[in-house]
């Protein structure tokens, strides 16, 4: 086959046979007129989309320790547009702020409504009480130094000398 051919097959309109299974045109029976959830955050009006875009889904997965602003506009830019981050952040937003709308946003772009704002900043600070508690529970806390030979017992002299070099 040339590459010329393979072309001219990429651009062409498929003409599918009765038995292939064609999900463009499954997909746009699927798409009825629902109601998309909007939020309105510094004089702006957003509309989320109608579903998560698997874009948002896939950086969420990849990218959701990282704390680059880069990272961040990424997965929003699929949520909300292209500058909200910028926007957002040059109007003073926090990050409890911004944790409670991308919480609320998840959970409404599925069904409208479902969240409300209180109640997603609830789940905002529980999430983030049992990170905290999960970072203390990880790291042992600093032992002074008579905590560390109390648990260690005493150490043993090393015969003929206090066991500093000359």
């Amino acid at each position: 086959m040339s590459d010329t051919y393979l072309d001219d097959v990429d651009q062409a309109e498929p003409e599918l046979a009765p038995d292939v299974a064609d999900f463009d045109a499954f997909f746009a029976e699927q798409d009825t007129a629902r109601p998309r959830a909007e939020l309105v955050l510094y004089s702006r009006r957003y509309t989320l989309p109608d579903s998560l875009p698997l874009m948002f889904t896939l950086q969420m997965e990849r990218l959701q320790s990282s704390e680059d602003p880069d990272d961040v506009r990424a997965i929003l830019r699929t949520l909300v547009g292209v500058d909200a981050l910028d926007h957002w952040a040059e109007q003073g937003m926090t990050d409890r702020q911004l944790g409670v709308v991308l919480i609320w946003a998840a959970a409404n772009v599925r069904t409208p409504g479902s969240v409300s704002m209180a109640r997603a900043s609830e789940l905002h600070d529980q999430q983030s009480t049992a990170k905290a508690q999960g970072k203390a529970q990880a790291a042992p806390a600093p032992q002074n130094r008579e905590q560390r030979r109390a648990k260690q017992g005493t150490k043993r002299k090393q015969p003929g000398g206090s066991g500093r070099r000359s």
